[in-house]
């Protein structure tokens, strides 16, 4: 069995797409008898993405033309590339398929991992919701199957791309290996006095833009003293959180880290009190699985995707309310007891997301169509 997939954000991102594309490839490669993987790239990446190359094939354009139009070939030449590949099916990863498998007999699933540039527009350009919306109207119309990754998801592929109910299947993602380890305690004393953490703190990961709504964390720890970890790239929402903490005098207890790697970012969650994420919406949020395997108590936001990811003992509040999240805070941070309560069952409950669920309803979906 041959099996294609969209790679160029395998190899190019380092967050969110790239990771869940880098993940699919290497649970199916370990849980399935899927002998070949055909990467379709523009270029590969310096960075090492994956362990072993055993079973990958990759896939650059072919021809001088496409070479220097690499990013049209991608869109739609590259089918003349995976039918002659002899692929027997084509996974597009994070929301897209080339124009021409259709016509070419090439049954295909795309992952549709979230449509908030529909159902909070506010968040995007005009030019990336043009983009955006004409890629995910297009794969939701062509492709033979689609994987939605949260139910939230699949309503939404539903009312915005009008797509059928029998076309979508849901499965959830897992998170790297690496949030699943135990680490001695000598590498986290290190990763602790290499970014000066202190003994308890917050934990919040994910790039610092507006509808991450980490802000209200910064705001729920005034007056209080507790110690927040903020983790992730800065956009211009950055700005106010920056200003905030200098006009309260909160410099001593937020802390900001960039560039961390994952075994570095395991280790931070596996010391952290309390992971909190109040975001406004998701396709599903990764970093709340990340941080039940770390086996650490979870405060998100009530509603939309995340009671899906977080289970139903994580603590859900209004993304919106100050007081709510000061009153989760002081539930929690002092309360050793309790917080290793939620911990214990969210980490039963995440066991759903296991790389072998994963993979098995992953295949099943590749089964049904081929």
């Amino acid at each position: 069995m041959r099996i294609g997939f969209e790679a160029k954000r395998v190899f190019h991102n380092n967050t969110g797409l790239g990771n869940y594309g880098r993940d699919v490839i290497r649970i199916l490669k370990k849980f399935t008898p899927i002998d070949q993987f055909y990467l379709y790239t523009t270029s590969v990446s310096s960075q090492k993405r994956f362990d072993s190359f055993d079973k990958i094939v990759v896939k650059l354009p072919e021809s001088g033309l496409w070479k220097k139009l690499s990013s049209i070939w991608r869109l739609g030449p590259v089918a003349n590339q995976i039918k002659k590949d002899g692929i027997n099916l084509y996974h597009g990863l994070s929301g897209e398929i080339p124009s021409g498998l259709k016509r070419r007999a090439i049954p295909t699933v795309v992952t549709v991992h979230d449509l908030i540039f529909f159902s909070h527009p506010h968040y995007y350009s005009f030019f990336d919701r043009i983009i955006y919306s004409i890629k995910s109207k297009h794969a939701a119309k062509n492709a033979d199957k689609i994987i939605a990754i949260s139910e939230q998801t699949k309503r939404d592929v539903i009312k915005y791309l009008k797509a059928e109910d029998s076309k979508i299947e849901v499965v959830y993602q897992g998170c790297n290996q690496a949030f699943k380890k135990a680490y001695p305690q000598s590498e986290k004393d290190k990763v602790r006095e290499k970014y000066s953490l202190p003994e308890q703190y917050i934990l919040n990961v994910g790039t610092l833009q507006e509808r991450k709504n980490a802000l209200l964390i910064v705001k729920a720890i005034k007056g209080t003293d507790y110690q927040l970890v903020l983790v992730g790239g800065e956009k211009k929402y950055a700005q106010k959180i920056h200003s905030y903490i200098k006009e309260n005098n909160l410099g001593n207890q937020v802390s900001f880290l960039k560039n961390v790697s994952v075994t570095e970012l395991a280790v931070i969650y596996k010391m952290a009190t309390i992971f909190c994420y109040p975001s406004l919406c998701e396709g599903f949020g990764i970093p709340i699985i990340e941080a039940l395997f770390s086996k650490i108590p979870v405060i998100t936001s009530q509603g939309n995707c995340f009671p899906e990811a977080g289970g139903p003992n994580s603590v859900y509040i209004d993304p919106s309310s100050e007081e709510a999240l000061q009153e989760a805070f002081k539930n929690l941070y002092y309360n050793e007891d309790e917080r290793k309560r939620i911990a214990d069952l969210g980490y039963t409950y995440v066991q759903r997301f296991t790389d072998e669920e994963v993979a098995k309803n992953l295949f099943k979906v590749y089964k049904s169509m081929l």
